[in-house]
Formats: structure tokens, C-alpha cells, sequence
């Protein structure tokens, strides 16, 4: 009996509800509240490391102000345009907002890794100019924690039944309650899927294991922790995406995502490629002229980018010229 209250369980059950009940009828579903969650952490996390790196607490907020809502914006467009065919089918009313899947319903799922990283790079720069962060330490520094955020979004995929991957016979496969779209019709109620959400989960979590380790070598600033976190997070989606069952268009034989993932290595590869003739340590979190007027001050912790070396001893000279008010130069020009 003990030997079989250990035993592994036969399947992982799917959650029955999706969201937390409120009084006005519209539930607060756990796949927006994840994806929060993941945006609150990374953004702690991130702002530790850049208030190491020399530059002003909290100075993430800005930059995020901007990136969050574009970055989202993107992210689910791009779901939407890479999902054409399941959207925008003649029996589907993809413009009212009160039917489950129209293309304004983000609360439903549907939300492109891709598109978010897209979006995100153009709002990142767009509040890097704004604050006068280097854009690449803004990326290296968020870069581990944008991992995290998507591994505990991927949370919100499993209460919304979605991301599974092909039938399995594993004992980790996972149960999906009808109707579901996403499933292949013909197949019987028990059949159990590949849970590719928490592979993405571990995948991304061993990532940023691999991230933080990185970090600590000078040669991976300058853009090239971000280049990496590309390359490891697309070539996971790779593979994710090439067991996945759910609706997506097929271009060249290989769903739209995989060229994504794709895409991503080759950017990667790029960046570190590029990125490779900077030598040292960046000189400091900000462009060149700009940065806070108390810069020093708040990043007296990293002496690597302040000088707090004693000013050079006045000469005899100097002082003597500054007693009397004739000027040091004038006096050794007259003396010579």
C-alpha cells in the first residue's frame, strides 16, 4: 500500500478552473496574473543588477514603461498574423470581443514570445534613449530574468489548456478536458499529450542558471549575455515548437514559430559575432554625456566605473599663485 501512495502518478491532471471568480461576473484568469508575476520579479531582479552596475535605482521603471505595453502589443499581434488561418476563418467572429478567441481577447492566450522580444527591443530603445541607458547593459542585464518571467508565464499556459504537444504514453503525458480546439479530431478522450509547456518551463530555468554564470565574466557584456539568452531560449523553442499540436500556419513544411526560433539563433549568432570587438568592460551604464547628476554617489559600490581616487597634490607654485591671485602659468611665462 506505501509502495503505492509512492508511486508516480499515471498522468499530470489539467487544473478545472482558469481564473479567480469576481462579483461583476468577468473572472481574473491566472494566465494574465503569471505573466505579471513574471514581469514583477524580472523587474526586482534586473534592477539590482543595473543599480550594480553604476546606475540609478529604479531607473528600469522608465525604460519598462515604455517596453511593457509595446512589448505586449507585439506579442500578441504576432500570435494572431502567425495564426491567421484559426482566427480568421469564415465562421469565426474575430472582431467581438465577448466571443472566447477573437483577436483582442489576449486574456484567452495567445501571446508570441517572438513578437514580445520585437516590441520589447523597440520600446528598450526607445526608453534607453529617454534615460541614456546603454541599450546593450539594459539588455544583459534583464536578459536572465527575462527567461524566469517566461518560465513562470508558461504557468498561465497550463490553466488555459494550451501548449501540449503530441499524443504520449509517458507518465508524465498530460490530460486536456474537451472540447479543445487544438485537439486533432478522431483522437479517443483518454489520449494524453506532451506537456511542452513545462518543458519549456525547465528548459528555461536551467537557462537562467547558465545566464547568471555567464555573467560574471566581463567577456559577456556589450550585448553578448542577451546574444546568448536568444540563442538558448530559440533553440529550446525549436524543438518545443516541432512537437506542438495547436493550430499554426506551415511555411516551407515548418510551423511559423520554428522559423521564429530560427530566426532568433541566427540574430543571436549575429550579436555575438558583431559585439565581439569590444574589448574590457564597459565604461559605465550610460552613453557618453548622459546619466543622473548624483551618478557617483549612487554607484560609490562600483568603483570599477567611478574614480574615487585622491585629486592630484597642488604644486608649490599653484599654491603660492593661488595666495597671491596672479595665476601659476603667468608667473613661470614672466620668470622664463
Amino acid at each position: 500500500m506505501l509502495l503505492s501512495a509512492l508511486a508516480l502518478p499515471a498522468s499530470i491532471p489539467s487544473p478545472e478552473i482558469n481564473g479567480i471568480p469576481t462579483p461583476w461576473g468577468v473572472p481574473i484568469k491566472f494566465y494574465a496574473l503569471f505573466i505579471i508575476l513574471g514581469i514583477i520579479i524580472a523587474t526586482f531582479a534586473a534592477n539590482r543588477t543595473l543599480t550594480k552596475r553604476g546606475a540609478e535605482p529604479w531607473v528600469i521603471v522608465d525604460v519598462l514603461l515604455i517596453t511593457v505595453p509595446i512589448s505586449i502589443i507585439f506579442a500578441r499581434f504576432f500570435h494572431v498574423f502567425t495564426h491567421f488561418g484559426f482566427y480568421f476563418t469564415a465562421d469565426r467572429e474575430w472582431w467581438n470581443p465577448f466571443v472566447r478567441d477573437a483577436i483582442w481577447n489576449i486574456w484567452d492566450g495567445g501571446i508570441a514570445i517572438y513578437g514580445a522580444l520585437i516590441g520589447g527591443a523597440i520600446g528598450a530603445w526607445l526608453g534607453c534613449k529617454w534615460t541614456g541607458l546603454r541599450f546593450w547593459t539594459f539588455a544583459d542585464a534583464i536578459a536572465p530574468w527575462m527567461l524566469l518571467a517566461q518560465a513562470i508565464g508558461r504557468l498561465g499556459n497550463y490553466f488555459n489548456h494550451e501548449l501540449f504537444g503530441l499524443p504520449t504514453d509517458l507518465p508524465w503525458g498530460l490530460e486536456i478536458p474537451r472540447p479543445n480546439s487544438a485537439i486533432p479530431v478522431g483522437l479517443s478522450e483518454d489520449t494524453l499529450f506532451h506537456p511542452t509547456f513545462l518543458y519549456e518551463i525547465i528548459w528555461n530555468v536551467i537557462g537562467v542558471v547558465v545566464l547568471l554564470v555567464l555573467r560574471k565574466k566581463i567577456a559577456m557584456q556589450w550585448g553578448r549575455l542577451f546574444a546568448v539568452y536568444l540563442i538558448w531560449y530559440s533553440a529550446g523553442r525549436v524543438v518545443w515548437e516541432s512537437i506542438r499540436i495547436d493550430p499554426s500556419d506551415i511555411i516551407l513544411g515548418l510551423r511559423t514559430n520554428v522559423w521564429s526560433a530560427i530566426v532568433g539563433i541566427v540574430i543571436g549568432l549575429i550579436i555575438l559575432i558583431v559585439q565581439s570587438r569590444h574589448k574590457g568592460q564597459e565604461p559605465s551604464p550610460y552613453a557618453v554625456g548622459r546619466g543622473p547628476q548624483n551618478a557617483v554617489g549612487s554607484s560609490a559600490a562600483t568603483p570599477e566605473y567611478v574614480d574615487v581616487s585622491e585629486p592630484p597634490a597642488q604644486s608649490t607654485d599653484d599654491s603660492e599663485a593661488a595666495t597671491s591671485g596672479t595665476p601659476a602659468a603667468t608667473t613661470q611665462v614672466a620668470g622664463a
